[in-house]
């Protein structure tokens, strides 16, 4: 007899694994008490209620979108109002309008914003910030590789950080990019507001104020 699956109790996060870090935010949001799934199919991608869309390598990620169906049915998604946290390539990923980009290359418009693909340069100016998010009573500690540079932002576009007076952080809606790899900085407060702004995060783990400040549980 072939057991039956369980559906999970609360919202599924999902994090797009088609290429990039995928396997860091997966482990964040597990760490945060959220049911989240790797996101390699259109199965997958309609079973999930929101979606991180991780750094990597935008030119590839939107080939493979293309190459298994997944590009119309994201964006269908994303329209239809899906929360989504895109870092890095995944920012490049949810412009409106990419800069320096390829001819072939795909963006979903789920913010208002215009990126400059390594807008800050090539793999060796790479580098490492603390800066201040609005909201946040510690900094944060940015992991910059490749990353690309805001361009411009929409008139509804809510910038939440800025490095030397480029934007960084932003939001809009349901929907937040960063320039950055928060994943890799050992800090959970940009994930778990994420999930808080949507509505998705486990009451057991919103906590008080002080949890808040802190990183990802040990």
């Amino acid at each position: 007899m072939t057991p039956t699956a369980i559906a999970p109790l609360g919202p599924t996060v999902g994090v797009l694994a088609l290429q990039g870090a995928f396997a860091a935010h997966l482990s964040i949001l597990r760490d945060l008490g959220v049911e989240s799934v790797a996101v390699k199919t259109t199965e997958q991608l309609a079973s999930i209620d929101a979606l991180v869309i991780p750094g990597g390598e935008s030119t590839t990620m939107s080939m493979l979108l293309v190459k298994g169906g997944m590009l119309e049915p994201l964006r269908a998604r994303v329209d239809a109002g899906m929360p989504v946290f895109g870092t890095c390539a995944g920012m490049i990923l949810c412009s409106s309008e990419i800069l320096d980009g390829r001819d072939d290359q795909h963006c979903l418009g789920a913010i208002p914003l215009v990126s400059r693909r390594n807008g800050y340069g090539r793999q060796i100016d790479s580098f490492e910030a603390d800066f201040a998010i609005e909201g946040f009573d510690t900094p944060f500690h940015g992991v910059f590789i490749r990353a690309p540079i805001v361009d411009s932002v929409g008139d509804d576009v809510v910038v939440l950080a800025e490095v030397e007076g480029q934007p960084v952080l932003c939001q809009h809606g349901p929907v937040t990019v960063a320039s950055f790899h928060p994943e890799l900085s050992g800090d959970a407060r940009l994930h778990r507001r994420w999930l808080a702004d949507a509505g998705l995060l486990p009451s057991a783990a919103e906590g008080s104020p002080a949890t808040a400040s802190q990183g990802v549980p040990s």
